[in-house]
């Protein structure tokens, strides 16, 4: 799943305390303090076709808490960290989705972003699972210093015509040390629901966690963001479909 991926990377700004949010230029950097300071709801959507092209749609909502975030990006700088205007935050959004757009086997890039209840909606049409991957992972790359962060050679997912593999690229730090308990208190009262459909039937999965659609087309996982900070095995899965006819 490519944007938790990402969104591990601006977690792991808010550990390290990195300077100025230096390794994020791109929408998602301009989110950490408000993530991490409001309550937050995170959807993840990805359809594959039985081709391997598909559909990924993200959301992220902070709306429960835009007037904390109203009161966040009045201030110049929050924990030691430079707070993002509005402009900085759709400036970079704009910048995202321009790089999307160029990415090879990536169309009808859209990005919808409500600043005034702070939802952002981020959606792509990819041709393959490869595709996609290479292109977020070159965005990412365009945009930090740091070239050399093995977690963006992670294939976080993988498809064979049969079966769907979704997996998350081990964290390396103690993720919750430097957060408040505060902070902790808002992850946990967040939600993160990833879902998966499909053009045919889903026949089992690995993950118990998991549960299926009625139509059996679909597989859903929800959590909350801290567990999830916690333990990102709760969202891994390998999904196995029925045969093809």
């Amino acid at each position: 799943m490519p944007l938790l991926t990402i969104w591990y990377y601006f977690c792991l700004a808010r550990f390290n305390f990195y300077e100025s949010m230096r390794y994020f230029k791109f929408f998602l950097s301009a989110l950490i303090l408000l993530s991490f300071t409001s309550c937050i709801e995170i959807i993840d959507d990805v359809t594959v076709k039985n081709d391997g092209s598909g559909t990924m749609k993200y959301t992220i909502n902070l709306s429960a808490s835009k007037v904390k975030i109203n009161s966040i990006l009045a201030l110049d700088s929050l924990d030691g960290k430079k707070v993002p205007s509005k402009d900085e935050i759709e400036t970079k959004i704009a910048s995202f989705i321009r790089k999307m757009k160029t990415k090879t086997g990536i169309s009808n890039v859209l990005m919808e972003s409500k600043m005034t209840d702070f939802i952002f909606k981020f959606q792509c049409d990819f041709t393959s699972i490869s595709a996609l991957q290479t292109a977020l992972k070159e965005v990412i790359e365009e945009e930090i210093e740091d070239k050399n962060i093995k977690e963006l050679d992670h294939k976080w997912m993988s498809w064979d015509g049969q079966k769907l593999i979704r997996s998350i690229p081990d964290v390396t730090i103690e993720k919750t040390k430097e957060l408040k308990a505060e902070d902790i208190e808002l992850l946990k009262t967040g939600n993160y629901t990833s879902i998966t459909r499909f053009e045919r039937a889903v026949d089992r999965f690995d993950n118990a966690n998991a549960e299926l659609s009625q139509n059996k087309l679909a597989v859903m996982i929800k959590t909350n963001p801290y567990l999830l900070s916690q333990n990102y095995s709760l969202l891994e899965n390998t999904i196995y479909l029925t045969p093809s006819k």
